[in-house]
């Protein structure tokens, strides 16, 4: 039974005539009249008398006439609703997101992308990348934000922006004013606050001081970002945090460091070959032009 069979129907119940049926819904009447006999073959039913002068619907008909009724007012809604997803006026994005991202990037382009699109509903996890891929391949979300290269062939990871690792250190920090370059001999001395194994942000952090043949010296090691910015800001102790952090909170002086600390390439990571919804497609769009206006 297709869609038209429905329409044809409804369209003869209302006339109650096969002619002026046909010419309503400009096909000729012996197509009209062989739809509703395929009609009826596949219902098992007549929905039509027939016998008399006046076409009339059967009892069967005027039951079947209520439910096709109904089921073209839904589809019509259906129609409707893929067209507001289509257009962004409703519908949902989940977005994954690594703490780096949170800390800083998540406030103003969240705000940005429900300013523009308040009927999108927002569901944003924050997590780790090998957490946000797995999700990502297992189309548990949409979009996430995270570093580049990806670490699956599941997920591509589409170049956003260029971020920086700083040595920070709160107003009050001896050093705060400081402004030529800190040797690496000064950075090994110096007590930090660092981030947990579980970020990336450690990892680089760690290669930067293996490569350089120093060790850094982990006065106070957390796993949260916004315990570092604040251990930082009122502890007395620098640590290394993203510069875009940083530069974000209140408070934060940047400290120069010789040679400097390693830069990575921040990515919208999506699933390879997967579906793109329109609010995807809005989000990444959005986010590209943010990052291009904060370069």
């Amino acid at each position: 039974m297709l869609l038209r069979h429905i329409r044809y129907f409804l369209a003869v119940a209302e006339h109650l005539n096969f002619t002026r049926a046909a010419e309503a819904l400009h096909v000729s009447q012996p197509t009209l009249s062989q739809q509703i006999r395929q009609l009826e073959e596949a219902l098992g039913a007549e929905l039509f008398d027939r016998s008399g002068r006046q076409l009339r619907l059967t009892d069967a008909g005027g039951a079947y006439r209520v439910y096709a009724r109904r089921a073209l007012r839904d589809l019509e809604a259906g129609r409707r609703a893929l067209h507001d997803v289509a257009s962004l006026q409703r519908g949902q994005l989940r977005l994954a997101m690594t703490p780096t991202f949170a800390a800083w990037l998540a406030g103003p382009l969240l705000a940005r992308f429900h300013q523009r699109h308040p009927g999108i509903a927002l569901i944003v996890r924050e997590m780790s990348q090998e957490a946000m891929e797995a999700g990502l391949a297992d189309d548990a979300f949409d979009i996430g934000i995270g570093f580049a290269p990806s670490g699956t062939l599941e997920v591509e990871a589409a170049p956003l922006l260029d971020e920086r690792l700083a040595l920070v250190a709160g107003a009050g920090h001896p050093l705060a004013g400081r402004r030529d370059a800190l040797s690496l001999a000064e950075l090994e001395a110096m007590p930090l606050v660092l981030l947990s194994a579980d970020f990336i942000t450690r990892r680089h952090v760690d290669d930067y001081c293996l490569r350089h043949g120093i060790r850094p010296r982990a006065a106070i090691e957390v796993n949260g970002m916004g315990a570092a910015v604040e251990i930082i800001r009122h502890g007395g102790l620098a640590g290394i945090l993203p510069a875009a952090v940083a530069a974000s909170q209140p408070g934060m002086a940047v400290l120069a460091l010789e040679p400097a600390l390693p830069g990575r390439q921040a990515a919208l990571l999506t699933k390879r070959d997967g579906y793109r919804s329109a609010a995807a497609r809005a989000f990444a769009e959005l986010a590209r032009s943010f990052a291009d206006a904060t370069a």
